[in-house]
């Protein structure tokens, strides 16, 4: 009998040292594939607030009043940085010295791949014509300022604004499922500092997220291996770390800003691009009007598909990412594997 109840109450210490404590740390998270990151490691301690919801997008969204509230009253935000979330660059530097404030895009060892000034598909149009000397380089420079030379100076005006807010890297950091794990080890370590009381299962989460995020990336490998070589168009350049992860070939942008329409100059560029390099689909994406994907599409002859770089539609939490990047690999698969 003292032996069952010895094994009894050695159990429950055991049990109870893995229950998480009462946790009253409140985090917020900008947008919604890092916010289900974080939930995934925050699992069965607490569930963080989300800025961006719906279709927002994080380049043009207005923060409301109780977000504001949240955000003076966190402890963690976690967010992408000034390169994508614009909007909460001054709210976040208002914050008193006790929140601790994560940019993600910032991690040692976070891979980051330049802004592309003109969006996807240059690289692809010089080697389609095998022209990777000097002279075509320069050329091609002048080309780029004979163009810009053409754009009205409202356009002018809102892309100059757009590469000053991007800064120097392609913000879009999460689209790689190898930096969606450098994210979750230091929304972890974050975690753990903060809230010190549930260590144990912060770290386990963490150790389940991440053996997620080693599945998902063989799952979209072997998915997206087949079409690796089939040309697309997207909106707005969105998924060069989708590209450079499974060696897409996206040939060409519709805009270069995404809330400012392209003029007419690139649109008869992306056309050409269409026709010279063979693209199959073009990407519209949910927070912007896809009028303008479905005439360049028709005059094109292309098929059309949509991609969402955040989910918008996908509610939000610990799945969130994974159904994320399905969805992305699907709609994929779908456009560029169809038949002819």
């Amino acid at each position: 009998m003292r032996f069952f109840r010895s094994v009894v109450v050695g159990t429950l210490f055991s049990v109870m040292s893995v229950l998480p404590a009462f946790a009253d740390i409140k985090v917020v998270v900008s947008i919604k594939p890092i916010h289900s990151l974080v939930s995934g490691v925050m699992a069965g301690v607490g569930v963080p607030s989300l800025i961006v919801e719906g279709a927002g997008s994080p380049h043009t969204y207005a923060l409301k009043p109780s977000q504001a509230r949240a955000l003076q009253d966190a402890d963690v935000v976690f967010w992408v940085g000034a390169a994508l979330e614009t909007f909460l660059e001054k709210p976040l530097e208002s914050l008193g010295a006790n929140a601790g404030i994560e940019a993600l895009m910032d991690i040692p060892g976070l891979k980051q791949l330049p802004f592309r000034e003109d969006g996807p598909g240059h690289d692809a149009d010089e080697e389609s014509h095998a022209k990777h000397e000097d002279a075509h380089e320069n050329a091609h420079e002048d080309e780029h300022k004979h163009e810009a030379g053409h754009k009205d100076a409202h356009e002018d005006e809102h892309e100059d604004e757009h590469h000053h807010d991007h800064g120097e890297f392609d913000p879009h950091v999460w689209l790689d499922a190898e930096n969606a794990k450098q994210m979750v080890r230091r929304i972890s370590m974050t975690l753990v500092k903060t809230d010190p009381a549930n260590a144990e299962v912060y770290r386990a989460n963490t150790v389940a997220v991440l053996k997620r995020l080693d599945a998902l990336d063989v799952q979209m490998t072997a998915r997206l291996a087949p079409v690796a070589d089939q040309p697309f168009v997207v909106f707005h350049d969105s998924y060069q770390y989708l590209e450079e992860r499974f060696d897409l070939m996206a040939v060409g942008s519709i805009t270069v800003v995404p809330d400012v329409m392209p003029g007419a100059e690139r649109v008869g560029e992306i056309l050409h691009r269409i026709h010279e390099l063979k693209a199959v689909c073009i990407f519209a994406e949910p927070q912007f009007t896809s009028k303008l994907v479905q005439v360049i599409a028709q005059e094109g002859g292309v098929r059309t598909s949509v991609l969402d770089p955040l989910g918008a539609g996908i509610p939000a939490g610990p799945e969130q990412y994974f159904s994320l990047m399905g969805k992305l690999t699907d709609s994929m698969v779908e456009c560029l594997g169809a038949p002819a």
